[in-house]
């Protein structure tokens, strides 16, 4: 396939509205063959190891993969398929849950500050810093205006990053109302999945409506030329989990990371 227009289908154009009505959360997106699909994927997993491990060796740079979507959307399993070959040390994925007190008594932005990946290695967000403009927007946590500000402060903050060395992926897992529900059913059925399930999911469900709303405004006002929004059609995990491995396969090629020269001379030294 090729990447380019892979890109194409998914990235939300910067100053275009998102138009998620619109896009398929059912899209192949020319991938047609899902064993095959599979199988490619585990292989671009295992390629995405060896550029990890150059960038890790490197130390210099940085990427950031925002997982962000709705409950049974697939942010876990997204980084099960795409990252589980890579090396632990290089990797850090951060879950976004409920803030704490402590989260609440300092800005907003500050714990994606402090899980922001280190120089080297790939940080994951399941969940991140959009939720102080999704579900702080639809549950009104916080006045209208301020929710106008955190807009343009998210910009910023994603633009410091990327001019501090980070590269930028986000991806919206876009997935359907009716394949939600499939999912969510699956957990109440299937023990082992029980504790997937929240109830407080069900209050999400029933708001359905305005987060996708909330979700509009936030990847059409956050999609940047610095930091792209994607929405990933995600009813078909396969698709998902393909669409996301080659872009973060791309993306690490295009930074093109390198081993570092040594501070000694090669081959002036002996082991006895």
């Amino acid at each position: 396939m090729d990447i380019a227009h892979l890109v194409e289908q998914v990235r939300v154009t910067p100053g275009q509205p998102a138009r998620l009505a619109k896009r398929d959360p059912r899209a192949k997106l020319g991938l047609s063959d899902e064993d095959a699909t599979k199988a490619e994927t585990a292989e671009i997993a295992r390629e995405i190891d060896v550029l990890q491990d150059r960038l890790y060796a490197e130390g210099r740079r940085a990427l950031l993969v925002t997982l962000q979507g709705t409950d049974t959307s697939g942010k876990d399993g997204t980084i099960r398929a795409v990252f589980n070959e890579t090396g632990p040390l290089g990797v850090t994925a951060t879950p976004f849950r409920r803030p704490t007190e402590d989260d609440l008594a300092h800005d907003y932005l500050r714990r994606a500050h402090i899980a922001a990946p280190r120089l080297g290695t790939i940080g994951i967000f399941n969940r991140s810093h959009y939720e102080d403009v999704l579900v702080a927007k639809v549950r009104n946590l916080v006045p209208a205006e301020e929710i106008e500000q955190r807009y343009a402060q998210i910009n910023d903050f994603e633009r410091m990053l990327t001019e501090n060395g980070t590269r930028i992926l986000k991806f919206m897992l876009h997935i359907s109302k009716e394949r939600q529900a499939e999912r969510l059913r699956d957990r109440l059925e299937d023990p082992t999945k029980y504790w997937k399930f929240d109830p407080g999911d069900l209050e999400d469900r029933a708001r359905w409506d305005e987060f996708m709303t909330a979700y509009e405004a936030a990847v059409t006002r956050c999609s940047t030329a610095y930091a792209p929004w994607h929405v990933v059609p995600a009813d078909r995990k396969w698709v998902r989990n393909a669409v996301v491995a080659r872009i973060v396969r791309a993306t690490l090629k295009e930074m093109d990371p390198q081993y570092p020269a040594p501070s000694w001379a090669p081959g002036t030294y002996t082991i006895t």
